[in-house]
């Protein structure tokens, strides 16, 4: 499959997804050469639950698929393909790296995506499983630059600028909640606002991007917690992803450069 506007996201657990491009997908929605390619290397089958969440009587991971599936139908244009890896939770690093590689490998292969999106070497927050999953497609994304064939224009890693980090650490602890420690598993690590590449607006669709958030309603401790009492959680979330913000990490990035306001703008 090819095609001048194909966006892969790969990723390692349901809910990864929910936020850092579900703005871009959307505002390409109507776009007749979009396509939206989804990887999940695990369905997050090891994960606590929101303790306001029912009492369960199913694995965890089977009701964190549903909610992926849910959460794309309630944003509004689900992955046109879709694929859980299975492996398991919290094992991903184990995987042997060259198998992982040419996992995700093989997908970008089949749909040759002018753009790719996965984490950058830090995982966002440190997890072992999103450091795999990103040095993994890193890989692959290398190795199929290579071959000459068309695609692969871009690759591209979510993070969190440090002015932006230290705002809502400011938030955090004026609500009561514990600060982020920089560099500590789980918690979201900042990057240079120098190394962000993209940031796009997407305010005029953040409602969408709550309205998928909303459903992954197992996590809900960790996509949404301590939420103010004085302010509706779809407010402070409409807030908080009003823009998306990536580091370019293919072709190699000038810091100082303009920052770009897609993630297609100036490809072929």
């Amino acid at each position: 499959m090819t095609g001048s506007h194909v966006l892969a996201l790969v990723v390692a657990h349901p809910d990864d997804d929910a936020y850092g491009l579900a703005g871009t997908v959307a505002l390409h929605e109507d776009d007749p050469e979009f396509r939206f390619v989804l990887v999940h290397a695990t369905d997050g089958g090891a994960g606590q639950i929101d303790p306001s969440y029912p009492p369960v009587n199913e694995p965890l991971g089977r009701i964190r698929r549903r909610e992926t599936d849910a959460a794309w139908t309630a944003h509004g244009r689900p992955p046109d393909r879709h694929e859980w890896l299975d492996y398991d939770d919290g094992a991903v690093a184990e995987v042997p790296f060259v198998e992982l590689e040419e996992r995700i490998g093989g997908i970008l292969a089949q749909e040759r995506p002018d753009v790719v999106a996965t984490f950058g070497p830090d995982g966002l927050t440190g997890h072992p499983d999103h450091i795999a999953v990103g040095a993994a497609t890193d890989a692959a994304f290398g190795r199929l630059k290579a071959d000459g064939g068309p695609g692969l224009q871009r690759l591209l890693h979510g993070g969190v600028c440090r002015s932006t980090w230290d705002r809502w650490n400011r938030s955090r602890i004026r609500h009561g909640l514990q600060p982020w420690i920089e560099g500590r598993v789980y918690d979201v690590h900042p990057i240079p606002d120098e190394q962000i590449g993209i940031e796009v607006d997407v305010g005029s669709v953040v409602h969408r991007v709550v309205a998928g958030l909303m459903e992954h309603r197992t996590q809900r401790h960790v996509v949404s917690p301590g939420v103010p009492p004085d302010v509706e959680e779809d407010v402070r979330w409409g807030r908080t992803v009003s823009s998306e913000m990536l580091a370019i990490a293919w072709p190699p990035w000038q810091p100082g450069a303009a920052v770009l306001g897609d993630v297609f703008e100036g490809l072929d």
